[in-house]
């Protein structure tokens, strides 16, 4: 890295410029970013922390600190030469896990760094948030030296009056290293997953056993059989996701439509992850479901999929109600066709009872007390019922839970599937594993009526052959977004939730939520949220 003098210059305007116009202001804090987990055994930790640990020697007793964030502009490592200089970091948000980038923190050496793909300083005026210019810092991406990929940023932050251009030269040559060591160390992962992959394989005998990551898949006979491109967009989902101190079993999904069980690993230093199927090794037996309680309900969003449960929980004999169908508050020729329907066995569903008015919910809790059949209720989330409604379906004695779209991510690659041979399309079209990846990134507000209609738009428009993301809606292109954490999905939900609560109303939101405006504001464009409906 180059020391950028007044050739660099306009870099620093440019980033001001994008700062702007993403709507963060000067005075706005950086503790406010949000904080996401900090993989320690991560393949760039492991290659980074004897590099770290050198310039952390080297800088001892000095006002230096060494900053280092991943591939997601997440701070993963933080190192001080001198005690005084950490809470006047921290103050500012440097904290383990927070995301640095250009919209959340503004114009310095890691968000920008991260955004150009280069070298760069950015010294205290030259930063856009205002608590951030008693600083000044250098920051220089760390490059795979095969794959090119920014993998990292690494950074070192001094009080402005202690900057010291030579700290630039100093940086650069830690980042390579740290490239160096991140190839060697590739290397080693990749032999720690094949011994693994192997190991698995002779275990398993005849059972279909994967290892999967970002840059790896290694499959056996039985695998590479059963799954497709599209199960891999799934299984890659799942090795991210999958815990690195301990072995899960998940039921995974297939495009096939079968669904088997899985042992998943991580392997460590990797960032792959082993599975093996069929009678998964530590998987406990699958016990018979219990036997049905006598009113059942079926809870979640709007579109996310209670009718489709309700139906296999009730069975093809079954007689439907729909609240719906109340376009009056008394709804007396309703309740009198449920009254009667109560007192004949079977089965009785009654749909979106958070739509019913106070009264009739009520006479209905009365008469589900004496009925003969067995009940199933759809509604939307719990926490969202009324007195009377909650009431009502306080009588159910089992409960599913239907979660919303974008909590079910892995689902979507058999979900295509699914809609494109019930529109008759599955002959003609094949979605490709990158616009299934496009689709498993966005967040359905509309769950899976929104998912339909544009895997049927898409579909139509093709005619034949592949669909790749360049056939999805401009505005899922544009909202290409990473994965976000389990905190960061809730996050984004309760600010989802707070703006259809108060009808848009931000201010009404933010108080709600017992936040500021800024802090509502920074969320609906970090969380891409387009609108009070999410």
């Amino acid at each position: 890295m180059t020391e950028p003098d007044e050739s660099a210059r306009p870099l620093i305007a440019q980033s001001w410029q994008r700062v702007a116009m993403s709507g963060l202001f000067p005075g706005a804090s950086v503790d406010d970013a949000a904080i996401e987990e900090v993989d320690r055994r991560s393949r760039l930790m492991v290659a980074a922390t004897p590099i770290l640990d050198e310039m952390a020697g080297e800088l001892d007793g000095t006002g230096f600190a060494v900053i280092f964030a991943d591939r997601n502009a997440r701070l993963v490592d933080v190192r001080y030469g001198e005690r005084a200089l950490r809470p006047k970091l921290e103050r500012v948000g440097t904290t383990l896990g927070r995301l640095f980038l250009e919209e959340t923190t503004g114009t310095n050496s890691i968000a920008t760094a991260f955004e150009l793909r280069r070298g760069l300083a950015v010294r205290g005026e030259e930063h856009y948030i205002e608590e951030l210019k008693k600083f000044s810092c250098y920051g220089q991406p760390v490059v795979h030296p095969v794959t090119r990929r920014v993998e990292g940023v690494l950074d070192i932050t001094c009080l402005s009056e202690d900057d010291s251009p030579l700290l630039a030269p100093f940086v650069t040559r830690s980042a390579r290293q740290i490239g160096e060591r991140l190839l060697e160390e590739a290397r080693q992962a990749e032999q720690r997953v094949f011994a693994s992959f192997q190991d698995a394989t002779a275990r398993a005998r005849t059972r279909p056993v994967i290892a999967i990551g970002d840059d790896i898949l290694l499959a056996n006979t039985a695998a590479a059989q059963m799954f497709s491109p599209a199960d891999h967009v799934l299984l890659r989902a799942l090795a991210v996701e999958a815990p690195i101190d301990r072995e899960v079993i998940h039921q995974v999904p297939l495009t096939v439509g079968r669904t088997l069980p899985a042992s998943v690993r991580r392997v460590v230093g990797s960032g792959a992850a082993l599975f093996v199927f069929g009678d998964a090794p530590g998987a406990r037996p699958v016990l018979a479901p219990p036997a049905p309680a006598r009113a059942v309900l079926v809870a979640g969003e709007p579109g996310s999929g209670r009718t489709g449960t309700a139906r296999s929980v009730a069975g093809e004999t079954s007689i439907w109600f729909d609240a719906t169908d109340v376009t009056d508050p008394d709804a007396q020729e309703w309740t009198a066709r449920l009254r009667e329907a109560l007192t004949e066995p079977g089965c009785v569903v009654i749909e979106s009872v958070d739509l019913l008015p106070a009264a009739v919910a009520r006479r209905t809790a009365t008469l589900l007390r004496s009925a003969r059949p067995r009940v199933v209720l759809t509604s939307g989330p719990v926490d969202r019922l009324s007195p009377e409604q909650a009431a009502l379906v306080a009588h159910c004695g089992q409960r599913h839970e239907v979660a919303p779209l974008r909590q079910r991510r892995a689902e979507i690659p058999a979900l295509v599937r699914s809609i494109l041979a019930e529109s008759g399309l599955a002959e003609r079209v094949r979605f490709t594993p990158a616009a299934l990846e496009a689709l498993a990134g966005q967040q359905w507000p509309g769950n899976l009526p929104e998912l339909v209609t544009v895997v049927r738009t898409a579909a139509e428009s093709r005619g034949a052959g592949d669909i790749t993301v360049a056939d999805l809606p401009e505005s899922l292109r544009g909202r290409l977004t990473r994965r976000l954490t389990p905190l960061e999905q809730a996050e984004r939900d309760a600010v989802v939730r707070a703006l259809r609560d108060t009808g848009g109303n931000k201010k009404a939101a933010a108080q709600q939520l017992g936040i500021s405006r800024t802090t509502l504001y920074r969320a609906i464009r970090s969380y891409g949220i387009v609108s009070a409906a999410g």
